[in-house]
């Protein structure tokens, strides 16, 4: 089963890195700079940041859906973003190293299954869910800290 990771596109952020600090407060947003790698994967480029590069550490509604399952959380976007552009069934090192919550969802928002896998093992546990015709897409999250990383879809 073929599959398509997506990033967020970098339309709904760009403005906010022309505010000043003092402005994205207002909106709850935080300005922060890389102090490692990994440690702030961005949502728009699939990528971590390197230290010393500059992110805006906000809150996201990434399932806007009239469900139980509305959710939102934190997530970080790179300054220097470039939309993430992947191939078919290509999985970034962003996901790979790290400890994945995949979620399937029907197209009411509904969740159809979940489960935990480590980033490398992650192409299996994609297909899978993928394999059930209900399913609409994929959210995969960071299983520790729990928040939004990526949506699979089918390709």
């Amino acid at each position: 089963m073929d599959f398509q990771i997506s990033g967020l596109p970098l339309a709904e952020f760009q403005p906010l890195f022309t505010h000043t600090d003092a402005a994205l407060a207002e909106r709850g947003v935080l300005r922060r700079v890389a102090d490692k790698c990994p440690g702030f994967p961005c949502r728009v480029s699939l990528l971590d940041a390197e230290p010393d590069e500059r992110v805006l550490l906000l809150n996201y509604e990434h399932l806007s859906v009239a469900s139980p399952y509305r959710s939102r959380h934190a997530i970080y976007v790179r300054e220097n973003a470039v939309e993430a552009h992947l191939a078919v069934n290509e999985v970034p090192q962003l996901l790979t190293t790290r400890l994945l919550s995949l979620r399937a969802f029907d197209n009411a928002g509904m969740m159809r299954a979940a489960d935990v896998v480590q980033g490398r093992d992650i192409v299996p546990v994609i297909e899978g869910m993928l394999e059930d015709a209900e399913v609409a897409y994929l959210h995969v999250h960071n299983a520790k800290p729990g928040c939004f990383a990526a949506r699979v879809d089918r390709a």
